[in-house]
């Protein structure tokens, strides 16, 4: 797919890649593909501050698979050939494991029962346990409440001052995992709780916290160190979520459908509920997997379509012709075919997070490739995403390309792919096409002059810079 180019990182010389055909099968050895040679901690620099330009210069001079090595993690594969991530995805959980594969990075940050750390029987105790309340009917209810607060926050914008809008898109989707997932009425306790995120989130928008997802630089020296800061605001936001916990289970989920709610009333195969420690990991799973990464993808949908005025009149036309002059019924969001493409197209172009490793457990064949046991194995969303192949004109926006057809899950996976799949996608597409139907629906906004975003690398999610910056011209459409 793309020819070798000059890369800065890399010396002459690698390993080959052995050949294929059924014949090489029982020759070949297992081995990594070549990649560069720089030491781990220049890699490691490269790719946590400029990401995609990493990716880029690998991928020029090395093709559409290749190896890196990260600090404190094993040997990486990075895959972008579609035949190779479909024999990952499909493997079988014996042969290839993403929890443990997750564990050394995310354990620490997330917790032992985060479900994005586990594996077999465990994971998929969890993973059955978590997925009733992000699917069906409640989905409408959720719709309401994301409604309100939409409105709720677009009325505190100011009239023709510039405002970053991503800020602005993280102040509704905390709002919605506070009132959908946590289920806080109380104002002093939401209070309290949203208080503790807001302090995090400063921290997560400084430049310590493109670090703590190092392994070798989880050092805990209190306030002194990035890690120490993260831990001390994560103690406060835990101390919160376990108060929420015991405030549900003492007054009770009769009648009430947030997502808490019903994980304390859910039974496994054998009557056992989740733990008060199950319940805090995935709660803050889901507040850092969730919240900040759909508020990402928001304000790149913004950009992508107020840098663009017959994409922002397709989506008012199709408003139009659903809702007319009312409010839209959440129970229509599923007819809003232009901006789901919308939405899909700024993923494809714009991924909050590129990959999820997979760690093999033995030799295996992913497409050409014959790898060791041992490897990490990572599908790279964003190298996939503009293969000219599997997208013509990569680089242009084109949401009509989404529009009639389902691309291959193996060419288009922003929420991950296969048993790993986002278990929160439903959710986190249906939010962002109420608030991007409220927002255009109520106000008229504009790109600050001038602006062009660069891909900025925050705790968990790489977001456009300066929060991409607007202007409300008026309100109302």
């Amino acid at each position: 797919m793309m020819q070798p180019q000059p890369n800065p990182l890399e010396a002459h010389g690698s390993m080959a890649v052995p050949e294929a055909g059924p014949a090489a099968q029982t020759r070949a050895e297992p081995a990594l593909p070549p990649g560069p040679l720089a030491p781990r901690i220049v890699q490691t620099w490269h790719f946590m501050r400029r990401p995609f330009a990493f990716l880029d210069g690998c991928a020029r001079r090395y093709g559409d698979c290749f190896t890196v090595r990260l600090l404190g993690m094993p040997p990486g594969v990075i895959l972008s050939d579609p035949e190779a991530i479909r024999d990952l995805l499909t493997a079988d959980d014996e042969a290839v494991v993403a929890g443990e594969s997750n564990a050394s990075l995310l354990e620490p940050i997330l917790g032992r029962h985060s479900l994005l750390v586990l594996d077999g029987a465990r994971h998929l105790r969890q993973r059955r346990l978590m997925l009733p309340p992000f699917h069906g009917e409640r989905m409408h209810v959720y719709g309401r409440i994301m409604c309100e607060i939409t409105e709720q926050v677009m009325s505190q914008w100011p009239v023709g001052r510039p405002f970053p809008i991503q800020h602005e898109m993280q102040r509704i989707t905390l709002e919605v995992i506070l009132r959908a997932v946590f289920g806080v009425d109380d104002d002093a306790q939401r209070k309290r709780l949203r208080g503790a995120i807001l302090r995090f989130l400063a921290f997560a928008d400084g430049p310590g916290a493109a670090v703590i997802a190092i392994r070798a630089a989880q050092v805990d020296l209190g306030r002194l160190t990035p890690w120490g800061r993260f831990v001390y605001h994560r103690r406060e936001i835990h101390r919160q979520i376990l108060a929420a916990i015991a405030h549900r289970r003492a007054a009770g989920t009769a009648g009430r459908d947030d997502v808490l709610s019903m994980l304390i009333d859910a039974r496994d195969e054998d009557g056992a509920p989740m733990s008060d420690d199950e319940l805090l990991d995935q709660l803050f799973t889901l507040l850092m997997a969730g919240h900040e990464t759909t508020a990402t993808a928001l304000g790149w949908v913004f950009w992508c379509i107020l840098a663009r005025p017959e994409v922002q009149e397709g989506i008012r036309a199709e408003l139009r012709r659903i809702a007319g002059e009312s409010a839209l019924d959440p129970r229509r969001v599923s007819e809003l075919t232009y901006l789901d493409a919308v939405i899909k197209e700024t993923a494809r172009l714009h991924p909050v997070a590129d990959g999820a490793s997979r760690l093999l457990k033995k030799p295996m064949r992913l497409g050409r490739l014959y790898l060791p046991a041992g490897t990490g194995a990572s599908p790279s969303t964003y190298l996939t995403h503009r293969r000219p192949d599997l997208w013509p004109e990569p680089e242009r926006f084109r949401p009509e390309r989404f529009i009639g057809t389902r691309p291959s899950p193996h060419a288009f996976f922003p929420f991950g792919g296969g048993l790993r799949r986002c278990l929160g996608a439903a959710f986190a597409t249906y939010e962002m096409k109420v608030v991007v139907a409220e927002v255009l629906m109520y106000a008229q906004l504009q790109l600050v002059r001038g602006y062009r975003p660069h891909v900025v690398r925050r705790a968990v999610t790489l977001a456009a810079s300066e929060g991409v910056p607007v202007v409300l011209t008026q309100r109302g459409s």
